[in-house]
């Protein structure tokens, strides 16, 4: 077996776990001073701080520091068997921050130890080999195979074990590293789960979940819990909710959707003004605090859609029966009803236990027929309900909500989870419809608590918050957009200038590039105990109400609401933060892997593509490269600039342009490029583009 050996550091082990007690509470500065022929030669700062390492396929990393804008590059001879994700203390190095210039660059330095290992597994191929198992590395983050440790293989391969070890040879597994010993050329690890074969869908999107720490099936005492849940709705429970069955009730979701947790119902009133009741799967009735399903679904913190399936937060005797607002079957909600002039304004709103049946399930493709043709079931309900939304939705950005237009592309497969092609989402006035009445429910939940007592007494509560972005985010768009010749001036309301930049874009050849550029100087919404407002909405309250069946936050949103309608005390903000702080890290995880999928997608998608020449746009740079966006698809890959060789490139982060340091070419996001895809990875779920000249043919032939 070749293997791809660890440069080592030539500093000595011992007493490492003595020095890191010492060391990592919160990181110190040791001021040192050089000399040179008895002068004073400079005097610098040398930090030991505490961090994430962001490792590359060349042995490498960064080491991400929260709370500092620039991370740590950390050479591979000084990573000190450090491996990708692993918590470590890094000692900044001497002389390393300051360039040739004078100027500030990347700061340098070197692991002192590790404090933690990364608890997510790595994926690769196993290998047997010389009487030992190999884990096979393939992945942009990992340069070392792992070696499995003699324990494992016992456990999974002995007597009792399921698998016969020559036979899993080829085969994908999961492997947690649990050691690397100073004497040995290679980290052991220990096998989490065996995946089945490469290039098998349900292997590769199984592998996706296992690498973000994700689980793809229940535990066995979870579903138990869930299959003992009665079916049925008790007559004494109907009697203390409010009812709803005689109201006009309806769905509008994906064509595809198998759970239904939002519906909504139409009624005129005497006085002339219209009831509209937001209707919410009530899943904290079924759901018991701290019971197995729970912590399962507390763990989980979110549904996580990839390309090909759903992996539900719930069990599906909960999201797709139980809980789901399915037409012409009784269900319990937990409701948010609005009292709204025929002007939109609401008068009166009420929350409270409810229980509903639904007479209709519309996709968004029926009810958007209904609005415009004018004409079918329950055309009346669905055109007054649009007109108010169009109302809100007017509202909203007369207020200073900013309004992204950028095409959502999807990957659609087959039964198989081939990909077939990649296609533009639409949203159109039924998406916006229930847009709009979730909105108006998840904001005014959170007005009820919120703006209840003096601030000091407000009761502890879940909003959903996205704070302005940050000055020198907005710097960065700032001087952007001046190589277009906008102006973003600076104002205390840049929601405004923002929109009004958008607005002056729109349709010109620029806006997708300022439009990304925009977007990357938005903050990332999050949860929290401290209400701060959500900009990108222009709400000053806003909670997550709507979606108790796939995420966990709208689950603790709706008992604090329960306990407080009935007058409770508030509840314990360190708890509640905390699990705000959790909630906000598990939805970041499903996101980076529903990313993942889609990469993954787009690869396997341009695999018979290689060789092809696409027009493209410029959608990003860094230091090693730019990106691109072939049309018409929008699949993103990588132009590197070792691989252009008219000229020397470099990044210039200021002007944000790449440069030719001899003939002065440059590339900015939103140029107009030609090119060749050179390769695509599933393994590494990497796409190379090259640059090519505009080609006299159709561009997509080779």
């Amino acid at each position: 077996m070749v293997l791809r050996r660890r440069p080592r550091s030539e500093s000595k082990a011992s007493g490492e776990q003595k020095i890191i007690e010492k060391r990592v509470r919160g990181g110190r500065a040791r001021k040192k001073l050089s000399v040179a022929k008895g002068k004073k030669k400079e005097r610098f700062v040398s930090e030991e701080l505490t961090g994430v390492v962001q490792m590359t396929r060349e042995g490498y990393a960064f080491v991400i520091v929260e709370g500092r804008d620039s991370d740590i590059f950390i050479p591979a001879t000084k990573m000190r068997g450090a491996l990708h994700s692993d918590t470590v203390l890094v000692r900044t190095m001497k002389g390393r921050g300051i360039g040739k210039d004078g100027k500030s660059k990347r700061i340098e330095g070197e692991v002192i130890a590790v404090i933690e290992r990364n608890r997510k597994p790595f994926v690769g191929v196993l290998q047997y080999s010389h009487k030992e198992l190999w884990l096979i590395m393939e992945s942009r983050y990992m340069p070392y195979d792992i070696r499995i440790s003699e324990n494992d293989i016992d456990k999974w391969f002995g007597a009792e074990g399921k698998y016969d070890i020559e036979s899993v040879s080829g085969m994908k597994a999961a492997v947690l590293v649990s050691a690397w010993p100073r004497k040995s050329n290679a980290p052991i690890g220990n096998i989490v789960d065996i995946l089945g074969f490469p290039g098998e869908n349900d292997t590769e999107m199984h592998a996706i979940l296992t690498e973000y720490g994700l689980p793809y099936r229940f535990p066995e005492e979870v579903l138990r819990a869930a299959d003992e849940i009665p079916v049925g709705i008790r007559p004494e429970e109907i009697e203390k909710r409010t009812d709803f069955r005689g109201v006009t009730t309806f769905t509008i979701d994906p064509a595809d959707a198998k759970d239904f947790d939002d519906a909504l119902s139409y009624r005129k009133l005497e006085n002339g003004n219209i009831e509209v009741g937001v209707h919410i799967a009530d899943v904290s009735y079924y759901v018991t605090p701290g019971g197995e399903i729970d912590k399962c679904a507390y763990e989980r913190g979110t549904s996580v859609y990839l390309v090909d399936r759903t992996v539900p937060m719930l069990p599906e005797v909960l999201s797709n029966m139980l809980c789901s607002l399915r037409p012409d079957e009784e269900k319990l909600c937990f409701s948010a009803v609005f009292e709204m002039t025929p002007r939109g304004k609401v008068e009166n709103r009420w929350f409270g236990r409810t229980v509903i049946k639904s007479d209709a399930r519309f996709s968004y493709e029926e009810a958007q027929a209904v609005i415009e043709s004018g004409e079918g079931r329950m055309a009346h309900e669905i055109l007054e309900l649009h007109r108010l939304a169009t109302i809100l939705r007017k509202k909203r950005f007369a207020s200073g909500a900013i309004m992204f237009e950028r095409p959502e592309m999807k990957v659609e497969v087959d039964s198989n989870g081939k990909p077939l092609r990649v296609y533009e989402k639409i949203s159109k006035e039924a998406n916006w419809l229930i847009e709009e009445f979730m909105l108006l429910a998840n904001r005014s939940v959170a007005e009820y608590i919120g703006k209840r007592g003096r601030r000091n007494k407000v009761k502890t509560f879940v909003y959903r918050i996205h704070e302005n972005p940050n000055e020198e985010k907005l710097d960065v768009l700032r001087r952007f957009v001046h190589l277009f010749g906008y102006k973003l001036p600076q104002t205390n309301k840049p929601s405004e200038v923002i929109n009004t930049l958008l607005g002056n874009v729109k349709g010109k050849p620029e806006e997708d590039a300022v439009v990304m550029m925009a977007l990357r100087s938005m903050a990332r919404a999050r949860y929290s105990t401290e209400n701060v407002g959500h900009y990108g909405l222009a709400f000053d309250y806003y909670t997550h109400f709507t979606s108790p069946i796939r995420r966990y936050p709208d689950l603790m949103v709706h008992r604090l609401l329960e306990m407080y309608l009935h007058e409770a005390a508030s509840q314990d903000k360190t708890y509640y933060e905390d699990c705000c702080k959790h909630s906000s890290a598990r939805e970041q995880v499903a996101a980076d892997a529903e990313r993942a999928s889609i990469k993954y997608k787009l690869c396997e998608y341009m695999l018979d593509k290689v060789g092809q020449i696409f027009p493209g746009t410029v959608s990003g740079l860094t230091d090693w490269g730019l990106y691109v966006e072939i049309e018409p698809d929008k699949v993103e890959g990588m132009v590197s600039l070792r691989d252009i060789t008219d000229d020397y490139y470099e990044f210039d982060e200021e002007s944000y342009v790449i440069i030719g340091k001899g003939k002065g070419r440059r590339f900015t996001i939103g140029d107009k490029v030609y090119v060749k895809v050179l390769r695509a990875s599933v393994e590494q779920k990497l796409i190379d583009y090259a640059l090519v000249e505009e080609p006299l043919q159709n561009p997509v032939e080779g």
